[in-house]
This record gives C-alpha cells, structure tokens and sequence, in this order.
C-alpha cells in the first residue's frame, strides 16, 4: 500500500470515528423500510397544532385540478407539509418534473410541498408510515375534492377534540343482505360506518397500525387491497373501529366539492374554469362505475370479515356542523350535543 493509500484510508477510518453518531442518523432518516420503527419520529416532538396533508394522484388529467387544490392548502397555516403521492408508474418523467415544477411554485403560503413518485400503483402506498411526517393528525385526500378553508378548519378542529376517530366529509355504510347473506356497501339516511378517503383526518400512528402491525391477518387484508384495487378506505375504517370500538365522525361541510361525482357534470356553480375538466375527472372516477363499484365493494367488506374472524365497524349517528339551527350535531364546550339543545 503506497502513502496516498494509507492517508485515504486514515482519512476515512477518522471520518467514520468523529461521524458515527451522524451517519446513524443518516441512515435511520433514509430507511428505505417503512416499517423501521427507528426511523418513526418520535411521539414527544410530533406536533399536535398543524396537520400533513397526503394527496393521492393518479390520472394526468387531474393534474390542474390537482395543483389549485394543492395551492388552497399550502396557503392555510394548518398545514404542516403536503406529500403529492403519484401512483401512476406509466407518467413520462417528464410530466412528473413538470408538475414539480408547478408545485413548487405553489409552494408561496405555510407548506412545504413534496411530490413522491410511488414505487407502485397500490392503493395500499397510500397509508405508508413515512419519516417526513411530523404531525400527530394526518389529511388523507383526493386529487379530485374541493373543500372551503372554513369547513377544513372546523374538521380538523374536531379532530383535536376526538383524536382517535376518523373525521371527514363523506360517509357511507356496511350492511348485510338478509336474502343473500352477505354484507353490502350502502348509503343510509340516518347513519354510517366508514369514513372514505375522499378527506378523511386521522392520527398518524394508525397509517403504522395498517401498513405494519397486526402480522398476517393483516397482511392478507392488504393484499385483498391490491387484488381488487380498491378499498383500502374500507380497510383503514377496520383497523380504528377495531383499536376504538367505535365508528367516524361526520362533520358538515359548507362546501365540499366532488369532481369525481358524475352529479357535478351539469353543475357550473365554481365557474367556467372547471367546466372542461368535469368530463375528463368523472371518466376517470371510480364512483362512476356506481354497480360493479358498490358490489365490489360490498364484496370486500365480506373478505375482510372473514379474514378478521369479527366485524369491528360500528355505527355512527348524526352529523357535527359547525353552528346552531342546523339539524344534526353541535360542538359545545368541547362535546357533541343535539344542536337543538338548550
């Protein structure tokens, strides 16, 4: 070994000695597992006042739809960080450099915005334990739903007051079929079991209870997930029924906008500026196959069921709005309460 040799190896072997403590943590921030519970954040220095926002994207045709909605967040001072989590592995580079680029120019308000290129298409990805994380509650939403700042703020309010509930927007509900014996995904007027994906807050140490804890039973669950590319909304509302034995909270909202609902197509009440994205996001939206989705659905409820041996969702009832007069739920004094209670 010649001396520019030996000086290189010295230099490195010092290196590592005085760095040891920093390249740890270098390598526990970087950890390509998300399941390494070494590189969780810890629970003490998480903060309980803001939120992350978690953006599911998908179809390139959402993207301008996608970056206003990304912007409305980034402006609110509730917002911790937003993570846009591409799951399409067949978007040119391209296109996805592009809307970085776009992003971060979005980036103008309270947020930091971070586009993640998705090393899959499961939906499962979307509820990945992930470092960057550093929030208690969680936003889990759609690249496709509009909901005023006054009603985000008003759920996440709800949230710190029943942190360990689901609270969002759009609800509905397992049933059973008594002719068929056999569970069903429906809508009833009165009440509800499952809080979807569609804006849903929840606490962050559940997306480590669904993507890593509860061995193979779980497993099995997520890969009933990835065979039917669908309800992983289902699965989520599962895992805190079953930790909490009880079901999601339904806050009103003032305006909450749905572009994957085929019910908008002849709505122009947000303007012009919408009016030619409507067509492109219903086609893509999977509420618009209404039959094959809802039985498909209702089929994973079943599979889930009988992979868990028990049903854990429970039903909810009412819904919480936001001021006195309107029929439901109102918070007072930091409880729910019928809203025409004295």
């Amino acid at each position: 070994m010649n001396s520019l040799q030996r000086t290189f190896v010295i230099l490195i072997f010092v290196f590592f000695f005085y760095s040891v403590d920093v390249l740890v943590l270098s390598f526990r921030t970087l950890s390509s597992d998300p399941c390494d519970t070494t590189a969780q954040e810890d629970p003490r220095t998480i903060r309980s006042d803001q939120l992350t926002v978690l953006i599911n994207g998908y179809s390139e045709s959402r993207i301008p739809l996608l970056q206003s909605i990304v912007s409305t967040y980034a402006a609110s001072s509730l917002v911790s960080s937003i993570l846009v989590l591409w799951g399409n592995p067949s978007t040119p580079s391209q296109t996805l450099a592009q809307l970085a680029r776009n992003l971060t120019h979005s980036s103008f308000g309270f947020s930091t915005i971070s586009l993640i290129r998705q090393s899959s298409n499961s939906l499962n990805n979307r509820f990945l334990p992930r470092p960057s994380i550093k929030t208690r509650a969680v936003l889990i939403c759609d690249d496709d739903v509009e909901v005023d700042h006054k009603s985000f703020e008003f759920a996440f309010r709800m949230w710190g007051s029943n942190p360990d509930r689901l609270i969002g927007f759009f609800v509905r509900s397992h049933d059973v079929d008594l002719s068929k014996k056999e569970w069903i995904y429906t809508i009833h007027p009165d009440k509800y079991s499952i809080m979807l994906t569609k804006f849903m807050i929840l606490k962050s140490e559940y997306l480590f209870q669904y993507s890593c804890a509860r061995g193979p039973v779980m497993a099995n669950m997520r890969k009933i997930v990835d065979k039917v590319n669908n309800c992983e909304d289902i699965l989520m509302n599962f895992v805190v029924a079953d930790e909490v034995n009880a079901g999601p909270i339904m806050v009103v909202a003032e305006r909450a906008r749905d572009w994957g609902d085929a019910r908008n197509d002849h709505d122009d009440s947000d303007g012009a500026g919408r009016g030619g994205l409507i067509g492109e996001v219903t086609q893509v939206g999977l509420s618009s196959r209404k039959q094959k989705h809802m039985k498909r659905r209702g089929e994973c409820i079943g599979e889930f069921h009988r992979v868990l041996g028990r049903m854990p969702l429970r039903y909810s009832y009412g819904k919480v709005v936001n001021s006195v007069g309107e029929q439901g739920l109102c918070q007072k004094g930091g409880k729910l309460v019928l809203c025409d209670q004295e």
